[in-house]
């Protein structure tokens, strides 16, 4: 699984959470080193990432990029913003609000 958060404190607790549920987790802290593990061939199985990322590549970037490599990943895309505040969603884009909580983060992931 691929865990895409800019913040470091949140990055850090949920990759172990996920971990301790099973997961193995790799973790990116910006849109531009997701994409650079992405187009590594690593054939994640799920990537969650946060929207809104610096530097320019946002989590939507990284979600259609993942689609894009990994046709079969489940794609969760996380904000603090309403999905109404955010450009239309593939329907194969799940959506969570945040703050999430760990049940509600491993729904998602299925």
């Amino acid at each position: 699984m691929l865990f895409v958060e800019d913040e470091v404190d949140i990055a850090e607790v949920v990759a172990d959470a996920l971990a301790s549920e099973g997961y193995e987790v790799c973790v990116a802290s910006n849109g531009h080193d997701a994409l650079e593990l992405l187009r590594a061939g690593i054939p994640f199985d799920s990537v969650v990432t946060d929207v809104s990322m610096p530097d320019g590549v946002s989590g939507i970037d990284v979600a259609h990029e993942a689609a894009r490599l990994n046709p079969e990943a489940r794609i969760i895309v996380a904000s603090g913003h309403q999905l109404g505040h955010l450009p239309q969603l593939p329907d194969r884009f799940q959506f969570i609000p945040k703050p999430y909580r760990l049940a509600g983060l491993l729904n998602a992931i299925g």
